[in-house]
């Protein structure tokens, strides 16, 4: 088995109710539960990224009291705090490697997150062999985009499973998809 599965920032304050909800967030979430329920076994890693942000300062400027949400944005997602956590209705219980990403300064990309032992997306990829990846979750336009993006840059093929993910704005999101399609990716809906 050489396939991992990057699950992208499927945080509470991502979906419905948070501070950058994502529309259609909670239904996303639920989706990758019971796609995680039938295809788990398919992964030879699962790797969950959450943004983790320092609630003290503003994360290199990633935060703004007046943010114009492309650079800067309201705050969120500050470590520690029900924002921060995995959404209520994402069952992690078959996630392998859980990373945190930002931590002081801004970062999008699953590829900038940080284990607690220290382990990365790199070094989790090539220390299992991996070569394919599927990409889910939030947002298309930005957090997935990125990641996908990087994956590609690492010399691996990606696949974006389609009913997996929900982006901020239509617009936006289909031009991510766009680009990811026309950097090398496959687009394509889950199996179940």
């Amino acid at each position: 088995m050489s396939r991992a599965l990057f699950i992208v920032d499927v945080q509470n304050d991502f979906t419905e109710r948070g501070a950058l909800g994502v529309e259609g967030g909670d239904a996303v979430a639920e989706r990758i539960s019971r796609y995680l329920d039938a295809h788990a076994d398919e992964y030879a890693v699962i790797v969950a990224s959450r943004d983790w942000h320092h609630g003290d300062d503003d994360n290199g400027g990633h935060f703004s009291a007046a943010p114009d949400f492309v650079d800067t944005w309201p705050v969120h997602c500050v470590g520690g705090t029900y924002g921060a956590d995995y959404d209520e209705v994402f069952d992690t219980a078959r996630v392998t490697h859980h990373l945190k990403k930002g931590q002081g300064k801004p970062a999008y990309s699953l590829f900038e997150g940080v284990s607690d032992d220290g382990e990365t997306a790199g070094t989790i990829l090539d220390a299992h062999g991996i070569r394919e990846i599927d990409i889910v979750g939030i947002a298309t336009d930005y957090c997935v985009r990125a990641s996908a993006l990087d994956a590609l840059g690492a010399g691996r093929r990606v696949r974006v499973l389609t009913d997996l993910i929900a982006g901020v704005h239509p617009v936006s999101s289909d031009a991510a998809l766009t680009e990811i399609a026309g950097a090398g990716a496959e687009l394509a809906p889950s199996a179940g």
